[in-house]
């Protein structure tokens, strides 16, 4: 018998919104650049930085099978998590979520609704983990460590970026 594996699998980018220092795009930035500038904004606007991460280029799979060519739906998503005064439980998510792909010939609409909430569930229960691990500090110092080389270059860092 093969080994359990986990059941559902979920993958992100974390950017601690406290490190965000500024909200617009430069002009020179590509839409895209722009577009997730704008969500930035709207996610600080909305939740403030303390205690708030966004997550981006999120990915959530659940396996209803144990054979991966059957049973396996996709969603993406990106939003907002937040923490407790300790910051290290999560007490909440406000996240974007679309299906991206299925390979369930059974599927219908009100299970991919049910679904896409379980994202947001799925995901509180990983940022525990994330922090657990400790990636929640390495996020954090990596993302100081961008400030302080955008600060020494004058506050460019070229353009798309």
């Amino acid at each position: 018998m093969a080994a359990a594996r986990e059941w559902v699998d979920i993958a992100f980018d974390c950017l601690p919104l406290r490190q965000v220092g500024r909200l617009d795009a430069p002009l020179d930035a590509s839409p895209a650049w722009r577009e997730f500038s704008a969500r930035l904004a709207k996610a600080i606007h909305r939740h403030g930085t303390h205690r708030a991460y966004y997550l981006h280029r999120g990915q959530c799979t659940f396996h209803l099978t144990n054979d991966p060519s059957l049973g396996r739906l996709v969603f993406r998503f990106e939003g907002t998590v937040l923490t407790d005064e300790s910051d290290r439980r999560t007490v909440g998510a406000d996240l974007h979520v679309d299906l991206e792909s299925a390979t369930c010939e059974w599927l219908t609409e009100p299970v991919v609704q049910w679904f896409a909430r379980t994202v947001s569930e799925a995901v509180s229960l990983e940022f525990n983990r994330f922090i657990e691990a400790g990636d929640l500090e390495q996020a954090r110092r990596r993302m100081e460590a961008l400030q302080a080389e955008v600060d020494e270059q004058g506050g460019y860092l070229g353009m798309y970026l």
